[in-house]
C-alpha cells in the first residue's frame, strides 16, 4: 500500500479556475494546432511539409523533411492533446521542446515579434509549460481517465526528454550553420511559421 501514498492526488480547484484552464488550454491548443496543421497540410495559408521541409533546410534543421515532419506533429498533436487536456505533461514537453527550435531561429531579431524576435513562440512555449506543470484541471480528459497519463513524475520525465532532445537538435543546427544558431537570421515573410 505504499503506492498510493507516493503519488498524491491533485488537489481540487475552484471551478472557476478549472474553468480558466480549459479557456487556456482550448486557445493555446488551437492556436498550435493551426501552426502544425500549415507544416504539415498546407492549411491555413501554410506551405505544407514540402515548402516546410525547405523553410527548416534554409534555417540550418538538418535533415528538413524530418525536422517538419516533427514540428508539424509536436504543434499539431501537442496542440490537440493539451486542448482536449489528454496526456498533459507529454503535450506540454512536446510543445516546449519545438517553440525552444523556433526560438533559436527568431532570437538574433532580439525578442518582439513585430521586429521578427522570438516573443511568440517563447510565449507558446511558457503557456505550454505552465499547462504540463498545473495540469489540466477537473474539466479535461486526464481527469476522466483518473490522471492515468498526467502523473508528477511523468511531467519530470517529459520535460527531460524534451530538453535533451532539443538539444540535440540545436546542436545539430548549430553545427549545419558553422556559426552558431546566433548567427542565423530569422526567416523573412513567406517561410514557414512557427
Amino acid at each position: 500500500m505504499l503506492v498510493p501514498l507516493l503519488i498524491p492526488k491533485p488537489k481540487p480547484m475552484s471551478k472557476r479556475a478549472d474553468l480558466g484552464l480549459l479557456v487556456l488550454r482550448a486557445g493555446t491548443g488551437g492556436v498550435l494546432f493551426a501552426h502544425g496543421a500549415q507544416k504539415l497540410f498546407g492549411w491555413f495559408g501554410g506551405h505544407g511539409l514540402e515548402g516546410t521541409r525547405q523553410a527548416m533546410e534554409q534555417m540550418g534543421f538538418e535533415p528538413g523533411r524530418e525536422s517538419a515532419l516533427a514540428a508539424g506533429l509536436a504543434e499539431t498533436g501537442g496542440g490537440t492533446l493539451l486542448a482536449l487536456g489528454l496526456a498533459t505533461p507529454a503535450a506540454g514537453a512536446a510543445v516546449v521542446g519545438t517553440m525552444a527550435g523556433a526560438v533559436s531561429v527568431h532570437a538574433p531579431a532580439g525578442f518582439f515579434v513585430t521586429e521578427g524576435g522570438y516573443e511568440y513562440p517563447a510565449f507558446l512555449g511558457f503557456v505550454a509549460a505552465c499547462l504540463a506543470a498545473t495540469g489540466p484541471g477537473r474539466y479535461s480528459l486526464d481527469r476522466l481517465l483518473g490522471h492515468r497519463l498526467n502523473r508528477p513524475w511523468m511531467t519530470a520525465a517529459c520535460f527531460a526528454a524534451s530538453a535533451a532532445a532539443a538539444a540535440a537538435v540545436l546542436r545539430r543546427r548549430a553545427g549545419t550553420l558553422g556559426s552558431g544558431p546566433e548567427q542565423a537570421a530569422p526567416p523573412g515573410a513567406g517561410s514557414a511559421p512557427d
